[in-house]
């Protein structure tokens, strides 16, 4: 059994995530905590914690000081954000520090079902162990790809999704691949794949900037906006 630290600083949210938990084969709540340092001590006092669901907006620290404070103590448990915090440099903070998945309140149980059963299938791939040609190691960082919501294609990932589109509905006009790649710090091929994506689900419209030479330059506005 994978066991779960959920972790909300409002209770009655704590308790349904946990029964949500509890409804995907393979997992197990160890327990729940509802502010940093009630977390911090079950993380120590537990006897295993392989997965926190953690929320951001904690009464006493944020849920991403929680994630500092366990590697400094030597704690390398996983973590998947489960918060309301959408902006970019809380989602591109969780990814620099390590955090596995983001998903964005409100959700649904299928939301969380796919996280959790894709960070089963991370577990099951590393369980193997030994040496990784480069098919296995396509495989073990595409395990955490499984879309979170219907529409979102295969090999995506959510974080990155949420990552795109919130640094595109912030900006004050339309952004090239380039200027995404650089504001969010993913690559100018992987911001270019995801703003593809938004165009063809309507979220955002292609505008076409004419140089003095040469091809066009893509660029892509919020649909709210164009």
């Amino acid at each position: 059994m994978i066991e779960v630290l959920v972790v909300d600083d409002d209770t009655r949210v704590a308790r349904v995530n946990a029964a949500y938990v509890e409804k995907v084969p393979g997992f197990h709540v160890a327990g729940q905590a509802h502010s940093a340092l009630d977390a911090l001590r079950r993380v120590e006092a537990l006897p295993r914690v392989d997965l926190i669901l953690l929320d951001h907006y904690l009464p006493d620290r944020t849920g991403l000081e929680v994630v500092q404070e366990m590697r400094r103590l030597g704690h390398q448990t996983d973590v998947i954000m489960v918060t309301a915090a959408r902006d970019v440099s809380t989602v591109q903070a969780a990814m620099r520090q390590g955090a596995l998945q983001y998903l964005v309140k409100p959700f649904a149980f299928a939301g969380l079902r796919a996280k959790l059963e894709a960070y089963a299938e991370l577990r099951r791939t590393l369980d193997g162990g030994g040496e990784a040609e480069q098919a296995e190691v396509d495989r073990i960082f595409g395990a955490l790809s499984a879309p979170s919501e219907p529409g979102l294609p295969k090999g995506h990932s959510p974080t990155t999704a949420e990552l795109v589109r919130q640094c595109l509905m912030k900006a004050d006009g339309a952004l090239s691949a380039q200027e995404i790649a650089e504001r969010t710090g993913v690559s100018r091929q992987t911001a270019q794949r995801y703003l593809k994506l938004l165009e063809r689900t309507g979220r955002a419209r292609l505008t076409l900037k004419y140089g003095d030479a040469g091809r066009p330059e893509h660029r892509y506005v919020w649909a709210t906006r164009a």
